[in-house]
């Protein structure tokens, strides 16, 4: 994606020149640096590498991480690194960020993605946030990216605080003891950040703190019911798997509200007719979003959308020749049977 350069901030979100020569990393938390990429999310802001949004960020991937990881400066993809940590790919954690700097192309073959967590155990696929054609959006994603993967490069920020090795926030299970009716101490403010961070904001009426309370338990409980649990792995108490899943990333996403909570939840066929060209409808988001979630979406250059393309076809085609189909039932073109294994 095309970027602007390094500059400072514009309009109402400026807060004075950038000091020269200073890569300052100012102290924040995952859960704030995925709270100020959310927030582009809900805005929809429009891509554009002249335009700066109303807090001062520019409006492309470069300046978006900038905003994320509340900088000082609107930092470009050759400078972004000098604010964080390289680290391995295996390590990385939610407000980590993934980055592809092209010396040789830098201005329109560069870009950047925010790290929002694992969609499931493989670590196949990651929630991507990103600043991109037409507009901000979170996404599955292949790891690192559609294209490009392997010349992507993990940092993560030198200002985060909590989560990271070696700093005062483990990832280490505290133990049991540490939650539940009566507990006052920072573990509790630990999960219910990470779990603000997986879906579970609307848990929380005023944020998260170290006093335990309903709305640890339903965040909790919400999160454990995600990946498919029941009974007394659904309690609403963290042990020792769910603490491995939240602070990984790992595992499934709190689902939206009314969406329901099991991973298993049935998505009626909606019709053959709305997957053929020319086609452009919700089905056809929801059918590319699975494919990827399945890992069969390399045929997408730029991500799944409601509009049907060859892209689409031969994914869908890929998936059915994996279910050892061939001929007119590997053709590209979803029929119940393929529905049904694909969301089952």
């Amino acid at each position: 994606n095309p970027q602007g350069e390094k500059g400072p901030l514009r309009g109402a979100g400026a807060s004075g020149p950038p000091s020269a020569g200073s890569a300052a990393a100012p102290k924040t938390t995952r859960a704030d640096i995925i709270d100020r990429a959310q927030r582009w999310v809900n805005a929809k802001v429009p891509y554009s590498m002249e335009k700066y949004w109303s807090d001062g960020y520019r409006q492309d991937c470069s300046g978006y991480v900038s905003m994320a990881w509340n900088l000082g400066t609107n930092e470009w993809t050759g400078s972004l690194a000098a604010y964080g940590t390289r680290i391995a790919r295996a390590d990385l954690q939610p407000g980590d960020i993934l980055l592809f700097h092209n010396p040789a192309d830098p201005a329109k073959g560069s870009h950047v993605t925010i790290f929002g967590g694992w969609t499931s155990s493989a670590r196949t696929h990651y929630v991507a946030y990103e600043q991109a054609r037409p507009r901000t959006r979170k996404q599955s994603t292949p790891l690192a990216y559609w294209n490009n993967s392997d010349r992507y490069v993990a940092y993560r920020y030198k200002g985060v605080t909590g989560g990271s090795p070696g700093s005062g926030s483990s990832t280490a299970f505290p133990g049991v003891k540490q939650f539940g009716p009566g507990a006052n101490n920072k573990y509790v403010t630990q999960l219910g950040q990470m779990l603000v961070q997986r879906g579970g904001k609307r848990f929380y009426a005023v944020g998260p703190g170290p006093v335990w309370g309903t709305a640890d338990r339903r965040a909790t409980q919400a999160f454990q019911q995600a990946q498919g649990w029941k009974g007394k792995e659904a309690d609403g108490l963290p042990g020792p798997h769910t603490w491995r899943l939240l602070t990984s990333g790992g595992g499934r996403n709190i689902p939206a509200a009314g969406t329901g909570g099991s991973p298993n939840t049935a998505v009626a066929f909606p019709g053959r007719g709305y997957f053929q060209p020319g086609q452009s409808n919700s089905h056809v988001d929801r059918l590319g979003k699975q494919l990827v979630k399945k890992g069969y979406g390399k045929h997408y250059v730029s991500g799944p959308s409601p509009l049907w393309t060859e892209a689409d076809r031969r994914n869908v085609e890929a998936f059915q020749r994996a279910q050892g189909w061939r001929g007119g039932a590997a053709d590209g073109y979803p029929g119940p049977e393929t529905w049904r294994r694909l969301f089952a």
